[in-house]
């Protein structure tokens, strides 16, 4: 049994995109009479993330209980920065019932599992579970998963490709981690895509894992807090493509923040975004972006070519400052083509 005074931490880890952030919000509205604590692992310097979820602060989760760690992936620099932040929410003057921790969505879960071994939190801390969220849509498609079928057909279309994708490991890591699956974006997806994502993590999955699905984050918090699955002591069960090394690297992929001047148009700085992703295989873009003649700053999330926004509170007396966050592949990161490309729509528009 869980050790009754150990303070339990969830772990939300899952590619970019998949809705980490949208369920951790879910959760503080849905605390089930638990004072949260979050921490959140940006990948970039701009806290797009930990801007969302301090906006949604309330009495069961305060601002001050929300951290941002935006130094590094969190799995790179646990003795300088996990630890000591995990210390500093325990010893908050008001101590939290439960710790959510939202990894980047490169972020290898195992290696930050195996920090909760440490002597400093191993006697006061332990891993309630590790949830691991999927995009149905993107998984149903191939993306981002390894089946023999789908890379089969890589190799059919391209005789370039002739192994797994750093994408493909980062994706099979979290799985092999997690204690329980949630597929995200259902409602896109539909039954069949649902269907064939569930066969993809199945066979992915090193042991059967509880595999459920949500739409905006919606699911009850009852089915994946108070799992007691002390994770920290269960590493074995939980395979990595980097058991055995000491450390692992992050150079396959590259962030550049771009400022934007004030837009007058948001849907061409939408199709410029998409274009990003169908030209310069751009994985991931969010930021804040001021729209001209609109008092609230523009939220904008966009995964591949699927781009949302929403006015999500008044810029009030902060700068009317646009920045993106947009992250590719290395290879694919051209800086300069990518300021070039929402630079010229935004001022066209």
């Amino acid at each position: 049994m869980t050790d009754l005074n150990k303070i339990p931490v969830t772990v939300i880890t899952g590619f970019l995109g998949a809705g980490k952030t949208t369920l951790i919000r879910h959760l503080m509205a849905n605390p089930q009479g638990k004072r949260l604590a979050v921490l959140v692992n940006e990948f970039g310097s701009v806290g797009v993330d930990g801007n969302i979820l301090k906006s949604c602060a309330d009495e069961n989760c305060p601002e001050e209980n929300i951290v941002e760690l935006a130094n590094g992936c969190i799995c790179c620099t646990v003795a300088d920065d996990f630890i000591p932040t995990i210390e500093a929410l325990m010893a908050l003057p008001q101590r939290p019932d439960h710790i959510l921790i939202e990894t980047s969505g490169l972020a290898l879960p195992k290696p930050l599992l195996k920090a909760f071994d440490w002597p400093a939190i191993r006697s006061r801390i332990t891993v309630d579970g590790v949830v691991a969220l999927a995009d149905a849509e993107a998984v149903a498609a191939g993306r981002f998963a390894p089946d023999e079928s789908a890379v089969q057909a890589q190799r059919a279309a391209d005789a370039s490709i002739d192994h797994e994708t750093p994408l493909a490991e980062v994706f099979e890591d979290q799985i092999s981690c997690a204690d329980i699956v949630l597929l995200s974006k259902a409602d896109l997806a539909g039954d069949a895509g649902l269907a064939a994502a569930r066969k993809v993590i199945e066979a992915e999955a090193p042991r059967r894992l509880p595999i459920l699905h949500m739409e905006e984050g919606r699911i009850d918090p009852r089915l994946i807090l108070g799992l007691n699955a002390a994770a920290e002591d269960d590493l074995a069960q939980r395979p990595s493509h980097h058991d055995g090394h000491d450390d692992h690297e992050h150079d396959d992929f590259n962030t550049v923040v771009v400022g934007l001047p004030e837009i007058v148009d948001p849907e061409a700085l939408k199709e410029a975004i998409a274009r990003l992703a169908r030209e310069q295989n751009i994985l991931r873009v969010k930021g804040y972006v001021a729209v001209t003649g609109k008092p609230m700053r523009m939220l904008v999330q966009a995964v591949g070519e699927r781009v949302r926004t929403q006015y999500d509170r008044p810029w009030g007396d902060q700068a009317r400052l646009s920045q993106l966050v947009v992250i590719g592949e290395q290879a694919d990161v051209d800086i300069d083509a990518i300021r070039a490309v929402l630079l010229s729509e935004t001022a066209g528009a």
